[in-house]
């Protein structure tokens, strides 16, 4: 808010659950009211924004009453991360850490990633993540470099359930079947996948496919579609890249594009990724 003269000026009380300025705003609330101001949103956009934030569920442990439509209990959806419905935004986009990722200012505009400055991910990359409708369900935080000692470099909302979903699958959805489907581990490989011409990519957002991913993999494929498994050339990517073939080719043909020892699929320049998917590709068909 204003920042206040003295230190005494903000006090909260725990006892009542509330906060009151004695500056020049004269201000007080609740916690809600309290993020309203600080983030600028309204009542509704506040609650949600601490729910996001700390995962906050029903009280008790107990489950919420559920709604009733014509008398009759409508089941939830226990398999699905639930859309958001306010936004981290405005993001910075010219943050170097992207440039120095290689992003250009189209991908950066497209995927709607920057730097947050504000809320949990403050001073972190927020990387937007959708379902397949196109609905956003979470912000993924990326530290923009090394990050301090005990600092994870990505970090994802607590309740978020990244093995539900695929990175960039609303984008991919919409691309022609006939092209392959090419599948990444990460945020910044399949950007860059993207950025270079192949449109139809998607990220596990790690290096396990999950069975939900490999259902949903072959729904994006097509019956007569086409996998490129395009991971990390390490230990972890080996292994997942090794199962994930295992699994999908039970239901489609999948094609392998291994890199040099330990090199990622954004460690490449535009050329070599596509001559890399357009090799690969071809190689599958004529088999």
């Amino acid at each position: 808010m204003h920042q206040g003269h003295n230190p005494t000026q903000f006090r909260v009380s725990l006892s009542r659950n509330c906060w009151i300025c004695f500056g020049d705003c004269h201000a007080g609330g609740s916690i809600i009211d309290f993020v309203s101001r600080m983030e600028k949103v309204g009542i509704r956009e506040a609650g949600l924004l601490l729910q996001n934030w700390f995962n906050l569920g029903p009280a008790n442990g107990k489950e919420a009453p559920r709604p009733m439509v014509k008398d009759k209990v409508i089941p939830f959806r226990k398999e699905s991360n639930a859309p958001l419905h306010f936004s981290l935004g405005p993001l910075d986009g010219a943050h170097p850490y992207l440039q120095k990722r290689g992003l250009t200012a189209e991908t950066i505009s497209t995927f709607g990633v920057g730097c947050c400055p504000h809320g949990m991910l403050r001073g972190w990359i927020a990387i937007p993540i959708h379902n397949a409708k196109g609905q956003m369900i979470a912000y993924a935080g990326r530290w923009p470099g090394t990050p301090p000692e005990e600092q994870p470099k990505y970090r994802l909302p607590r309740g978020f359930r990244k093995s539900l979903e695929l990175f960039n699958q609303h984008r991919a959805m919409k691309e022609s079947p006939s092209a392959p489907l090419v599948v990444v581990e990460g945020f910044f490989g399949c950007m860059r996948v993207w950025q270079a011409g192949h449109r139809r990519v998607v990220s596990l957002m790690g290096s396990l496919l999950s069975p939900a991913q490999e259902e949903r993999i072959v729904q994006i494929a097509g019956e007569n579609g086409q996998v490129l498994l395009l991971f990390d050339e390490d230990a972890a990517g080996r292994k997942g890249r090794s199962e994930a073939q295992e699994r999908l080719s039970k239901h489609v043909a999948v094609g392998v594009i291994r890199l040099g020892d330990g090199q990622q699929p954004d460690s490449l320049a535009a050329e070599e990724l596509l001559g890399l998917i357009q090799q690969r590709s071809e190689t599958e068909v004529a088999a």
